[in-house]
């Protein structure tokens, strides 16, 4: 018994550990470019976001998230990309990486599609909706009680973020975010591990062996 719960333990701080790992190398990585785009780069590194509905604006959609116009805008994203994403990451490394390059593309393309001509947009607040939206949305495609619960408590805490959603002005990227909520809602339906009364079930006559179908379980 002792041995085991020694195994647990190294288990949960190697997880921990992993965590760490991979939020605290995003939140690095974000700030080193943008240190690097203010010193040494004046901001010229900006001109590499989504530029919408030009060949050249696509890479943006993969370099965007790791933008940003000034440390005031890469601070008011550092936190909720913290907080959200580590919510998201305790769902597993698997789920953290589909929700995120879910979000990324989704983000991406419908901001590339839909935004203003001859704008550029940047920021990983793309994400933070993504993160924001997934962790809403699984509660309804996946209707347990931990995922309510966990909706419950996002809400609290980022409600307000719904209405970043909207159209707003001021230079902000509304469309990186409600494409980004969009992209965590379909990260949600994707993944989400439905109830088991939702499944089709087979009676077998000869043997009495109840059977589910495996393509129902994912």
């Amino acid at each position: 018994m002792t041995n085991e719960r020694q195994i647990d333990w190294m288990e949960v701080k190697q997880t921990v550990k992993m965590q760490a790992i991979i939020l605290g190398g995003m939140i690095v990585f974000i700030w080193l470019v943008e240190i690097v785009d203010a010193f040494i780069f004046q901001g010229g590194l900006d001109t590499n976001g989504i530029r919408p509905r030009t060949v050249d604006g696509l890479q943006g959609i993969l370099f965007a998230p790791a933008l940003h116009s000034n440390f005031s805008h890469l601070m008011a994203n550092t936190v909720p990309l913290l907080v959200l994403g580590w919510f998201v990451l305790l769902r597993g490394f698997k789920t953290f990486a589909v929700v995120t390059v879910t979000v990324i593309l989704v983000s991406g393309l419908g901001t590339w599609l839909t935004g203003a001509t001859n704008s550029v947009h940047i920021g990983a607040s793309g994400l933070v909706f993504g993160y924001f939206g997934y962790l809403l949305l699984n509660s309804w495609f996946e209707r347990s009680l931990a995922s309510v619960l966990w909706a419950v408590l996002v809400f609290l805490l980022y409600g307000s973020l719904i209405w970043g959603v909207l159209p707003q002005g001021n230079g902000i990227s509304w469309q990186g975010h409600l494409f980004g909520f969009i992209g965590g809602g379909v990260a949600a339906y994707l993944l989400a591990k439905r109830p088991l009364s939702e499944t089709n079930t087979d009676f077998s006559e000869d043997d009495g062996v109840l059977r589910i179908r495996q393509e129902d379980l994912y």
